[in-house]
């Protein structure tokens, strides 16, 4: 039987956790950790033998859910076959090679080649240094700044951690790096004038980046990476028309577009990717998380036609491609990536998606929509986030000390349902495992009106006692 004590015990005193109060953990005030010790489906267990339901998917990662067998057995074949083996100067795996062909017919835009990696953060430092490369290739040095969004996500090391448009990421760590520009979050529930429509709205985001390409020199403005929809920055679907508009501003100044999908790609919003939802014609496109349900890490950088012809013309000139990890196109997680694609492709996750999304959409609207304190219900497919706020037709936040999105969060998982207090307002995040069924749906938003309602009675309470 686990030991709980003293696994809290070596794990306060030996583990940096990331996004936690160091001192709070260190002290004990923030309690002991949670021992994971199981999951099956969309259910994780605790070392407590407390159950709970994972509306989040881990980080929006495990798609196909917790205890897949078939991916435990691929990851043991090959750990038995053969563990490891390097990807420099054209060694590769059966499984590998399959995993790319595999990555090219799906991806959207025009791929050619797949670089991997080992996490969303990785492979977007290499779409950057790709962005650098390529103009330098190309004969356009100065052709090197990348835009991003505010509120966007794109990883937490230099370059990504840069891109990342949210300035905790930032804060003490002498980010964002030069270089990495920041354009207005597509968010019209926030963003619009009085009376301005969506599709204005999206024009008008669409003028701003000109504005800023144009200010900066278009000669300098190498590349724009966005997520199809923002994730961690608030699950924010993109207003009508906003794609169309920024694409034309792209084209106009030869600027090439990265489409993040670590969140979107494999059919989370009931798509195999959001760039295929969105009609996004992307040069250069980020996969991870879904790529493996989280099983193992992986991620990919897939290079589209335009740039890859660049770099091939250019080799007999300028040598080897000198980019590379050790890690790189692991046999083992590749194994576990065809294992994960061959279930999405089975079961047909990315309809599902669509279809219980659906539900899942319809839910979130009838039990939130209606409540004082919530301002927007919004998602897509199964993603989805409800926000909160003090007062819905001023269109006014709560004070930040009350930290009503967190509050609401902890009665949450409370009643035994992980959702995600959101940075940037109070905000209920969720996305949950694509195998989750209408009726576990339907518990996950119980949950979670539950949990709102207790929160809204202490407010209401502290309000008239004030």
């Amino acid at each position: 039987m686990i030991d709980i004590k003293t696994i809290a015990e070596q794990d306060r005193s030996a583990v940096l956790h990331p996004f936690t109060q160091l001192k709070d953990f260190a002290s004990g005030k923030l309690g002991d950790p949670t021992i994971v010790v199981g999951g099956k489906g969309i259910r994780l267990l605790d070392a407590t033998g407390r159950s709970y339901l994972d509306g989040f998917a881990g980080l929006y990662c495990v798609n196909i859910g917790y205890g897949r067998t078939e991916v435990a057995e691929a990851i043991a074949r090959q750990a038995h076959n053969l563990a490891y083996y390097h990807t420099y100067a054209a060694h590769t795996t059966e499984e590998l090679a399959t995993l790319s062909q595999r990555l090219i017919r799906m991806a959207p835009g025009k791929p050619s080649k797949v670089f991997f990696g080992l996490s969303g953060s990785d492979a977007n430092e290499t779409q950057a240094k790709l962005v650098w490369y390529y103009n330098n290739l190309r004969g356009q040095p100065k052709k090197k700044k990348i835009i991003s969004r505010e509120r966007g996500y794109h990883g937490c090391s230099v370059i990504s951690g840069s891109m990342t448009g949210m300035s905790f990421y930032h804060d003490h760590m002498d980010l964002p790096y030069p270089g990495i520009l920041h354009t207005g979050v597509p968010h019209h529930y926030w963003g619009a004038e009085p009376g301005e429509t969506e599709d204005s709205f999206s024009r008008r985001r669409a003028a701003e980046l000109e504005k800023l390409i144009v200010q900066e020199g278009p000669e300098t403005i190498g590349a724009f990476i966005a997520e199809p929809v923002l994730g961690t920055g608030g699950i924010i679907p993109p207003p009508n028309g906003y794609w169309r508009e920024i694409q034309a501003v792209l084209r106009r100044y030869d600027v090439l577009l990265i489409a993040d999908e670590v969140i979107c790609g494999f059919g989370r919003l009931g798509a195999d990717f959001g760039s295929t939802l969105y009609g996004i014609e992307p040069d250069l496109v980020t996969v991870a998380k879904g790529l493996t349900s989280g099983y193992v890490p992986l991620s990919g950088a897939i290079v589209g036609e335009n740039v890859y012809a660049v770099m091939e013309e250019a080799a007999d000139r300028v040598g080897a491609f000198s980019h590379g990890y050790t890690y790189s196109g692991h046999p083992i997680a590749a194994a576990a990536a065809n294992a994960v694609l061959d279930i999405v492709e089975k079961e047909r996750l990315s309809d599902r998606a669509r279809v219980v999304g659906s539900h899942f959409q319809k839910r979130l609207t009838e039990r939130f929509a209606q409540l004082d304190i919530v301002g927007e219900v919004r998602g897509v497919g199964l993603l989805g986030a409800v926000e909160f706020v003090a007062d819905r037709q001023a269109k006014r936040r709560f004070d930040p000390q009350l930290k009503v999105g967190a509050r609401i969060s902890k009665a949450a998982r409370d009643r035994g349902l992980i959702a995600r207090a959101m940075p940037h307002g109070d905000i209920l995040g969720f996305a949950p495992p694509l195998v989750v069924s209408e009726s576990e749906i339907d518990e996950i938003v119980d949950l979670a009106y539950q949990a709102t309602k207790q929160v809204m009675d202490e407010l209401a309470h502290n309000s008239a006692t004030a």
